[in-house]
């Protein structure tokens, strides 16, 4: 069988180039050279799995994981969007970059919870799924017009400004569907490990490119999906981003080894390596964030009658870590005046940051929370 995919030459004018063909999967691997990294990667899987039950509030940590997730995410395709830009967009706050950017990360956000919901009710990981959630991600952004929800029809390239001085030129729509009809089948492939199969199908979309616009972001929201679909993930809370956005040179450069020359078991080392850093670090997140919480609660019940409505702003302020008191009263259903008193109390113990330097419309922050989150 074969490893390494081959070039189709096309000629436009005077320019010629050649299309990438992708390698058929599966394809034969060194298994005794990857399983020493794939055994780390699932005991930090598994370690991770454990840890997240322990979380007092799940729905909560995944609400803000998976938002900082999409954040990441799109800051490599160029976003100016923060964590925090992110959560006061969808509670009509305001935040500091442009819309059109922070629209393009809370996309992210309902593209993966689509996802996840759908495989959830027993629809099945395939090509159609990942159309609809293509569909999600490119509404109202400036990928809008790049076909949302629709495998291209036309040649796309990376680098350069046409084909023939591109640094990477995808298979031809033609050809791209016979690939990703290979692709579709070999996602459910159950004779190859599912951390290999989800390292190798992330790859094989890279290098179809099957839209016009988003393929970056679709490639890592696919391997929380396989993850999870799978039953390697019990919650959709381990993402690369970070790690592919930290090791970025090396990344593309096992991309083009893999295409070029056939060397998939770097690349498995390399993806398996970073499953298990990255779920390392989640690890300690939770850890830390459990330690934050059960300290606040504790420096909190030793106020007196005041505690009562710090330990509701607390609440509120883990969901929306920048929080004012004419908002948070409205939200709690409280006078502004005692929340006023109680975000003056948070601050005065070290819990919150008032960061607007104002006399009025004050505006505090859950400093150590959102850090521990970005």
């Amino acid at each position: 069988m074969e490893r390494v995919g081959r070039y189709e030459i096309h000629k436009v004018g005077n320019e010629t180039y050649g299309t990438y063909i992708p390698v058929t999967l599966p394809i034969p691997l060194d298994l005794e050279a990857i399983y020493p990294a794939l055994e780390r990667a699932m005991l930090a899987i598994a370690k991770l799995n454990e840890v997240t039950h322990l979380v007092p509030n799940l729905s909560l940590f995944l609400y803000m994981y998976i938002r900082k997730e999409a954040v990441l995410s799109s800051q490599i395709e160029g976003t100016q969007s923060s964590l925090n830009d992110l959560v006061l967009f969808e509670n009509d706050q305001n935040f500091e970059v442009s819309e059109e950017d922070v629209a393009a990360v809370s996309n992210c956000v309902k593209a993966l919870t689509h996802g996840i919901d759908r495989l959830r009710n027993g629809f099945v990981l395939s090509l159609r799924l990942l159309r609809e959630i293509h569909r999600i991600l490119l509404e109202g952004t400036r990928g809008e017009f790049c076909l949302p929800g629709e495998f291209r029809r036309s040649q796309n390239w990376i680098g350069g400004s046409r084909p023939g001085n591109a640094f990477f030129v995808p298979p031809a729509p033609d050809d791209m569907l016979d690939a990703l009809d290979n692709f579709e089948k070999y996602l459910h492939d159950e004779t190859t490990p599912v951390l290999i199969r989800t390292a190798i199908a992330h790859l094989q979309f890279e290098t179809i490119h099957p839209f016009l616009d988003g393929n970056g972001r679709m490639g890592r929201l696919l391997i929380s999906l396989m993850l999870c679909n799978f039953g390697i993930l019990d919650e959709p809370i381990l993402y690369l981003s970070l790690y592919f956005k930290e090791n970025r040179r090396e990344y593309y450069a096992l991309l083009n080894q893999v295409r070029e020359h056939g060397n998939w078991e770097d690349w498995l080392k390399f993806f398996l390596n970073g499953v298990a850093s990255v779920a390392d670090d989640a690890v300690d997140v939770i850890r830390a964030i459990n330690a934050l919480f059960a300290k606040c609660k504790t420096k909190i019940n030793a106020l007196g009658r005041s505690r009562f409505s710090c330990l509701q702003v607390l609440e509120y302020a883990k969901k929306i870590p920048q929080v004012s008191a004419d908002v948070i009263a409205k939200e709690l259903k409280l006078s502004a005046p005692t929340i006023r008193v109680a975000l003056k109390t948070l601050e005065s113990i070290g819990i919150f940051k008032e960061i607007s330097g104002k006399k009025r419309d004050k505006i505090y922050v859950f400093r150590r929370y959102l850090d521990l989150l970005s």
